[in-house]
């Protein structure tokens, strides 16, 4: 996963998933349907891997996904074990139409525990639009998947229903997994006083809250969601703050020194009787 950080940029994050499940289950039909994005491969040769790219929008964040289709056959095990280095997430594909396709996601599983431990999964019923000759029940594959801890999707590329949604929500969970976030939450904005609360903070001091003419609840408030989402408030004024640390710490160490002022003797014109050194 990288994180783009250029002034001009197509995309903020670069997500790897792969496509994993048997022939003929319509991995390719997934990618077909996705009309953005480059085919060709970034490595400049292909050798039975389907490649495709494309642009997701989730919560703001503009997430890229490189979409490897590794073919099913046998001959393949040894480039799928090769792509699954490096790789964020992972699609099971199966047809719900072929019942033998859903007993073989075991075996995937097996081989993604094997080659990318970890990494986050999530299971795709294809080819929905052919309900009619359904072989694998809806509530089955949701107990599978709830078993293994994924994610269940049914999708047709040809209604294009649950596409782009399935990638999405395992971008979420990836992004998730790696704490990145964290780097949209402060932008979310749950209703009005939320908005009116960062706003005001953005430009005000910590420390001149207290003086905005408005009630005490509210200054409270707006004290605690500063603290709470760590807006900018501390670097834009933090150089008043070392300021004011400076001079208030050379007050007390003047003050200490006026306080631990050593006793001087009395002048030698003193007529007073009580002037006598301790």
């Amino acid at each position: 996963m990288s994180h783009v950080g250029s002034p001009v940029k197509a995309y903020d994050f670069l997500l790897k998933f792969l496509l994993v499940g048997d022939s003929d289950v319509g991995k390719g039909e997934i990618l077909a349907s996705l009309q953005d994005g480059a085919t060709e491969s970034p490595y400049g040769y292909n050798m039975g891997i389907d490649y495709k790219t494309t642009t997701i929008l989730l919560d703001g964040r503009r997430i890229k996904l490189q979409l490897w289709d590794t073919s099913g056959q046998g001959r393949f095990c040894t480039i799928f074990r090769s792509y699954s280095r490096g790789a964020q997430g992972v699609i099971l594909v199966y047809d719900i139409t072929n019942r033998w396709s859903f007993d073989g996601i075991d075996r995937w599983i097996k081989e993604i525990d094997e080659h990318a431990p970890g990494v986050p999964k999530i299971l795709v019923g294809n080819r929905l639009h052919l309900a009619f000759k359904r072989q694998v029940s809806t509530e089955q594959a949701q107990a599978y998947a709830e078993r293994l801890g994924m994610t269940f999707f049914e999708v047709s590329p040809l209604c294009n229903f649950n596409i782009t949604e399935s990638f999405t929500e395992l971008a979420r969970i990836v992004l998730m997994r790696h704490g990145m976030d964290r780097l949209w939450r402060p932008n979310k904005v749950l209703n009005l006083q939320d908005l009116c609360c960062r706003a005001i903070v953005s430009c005000t001091p910590v420390h001149l809250v207290d003086k905005l003419p408005l009630p005490v609840a509210l200054r409270s408030h707006l004290k605690s969601f500063s603290m709470a989402n760590g807006l900018n408030a501390r670097m834009m004024h933090g150089r008043s703050y070392s300021l004011t640390a400076s001079n208030n710490n050379k007050r007390n160490s003047l003050k200490k020194a006026k306080i631990i002022r050593p006793p001087q003797s009395p002048p030698k014109n003193c007529t007073r009787n009580s002037c006598k050194i301790s």
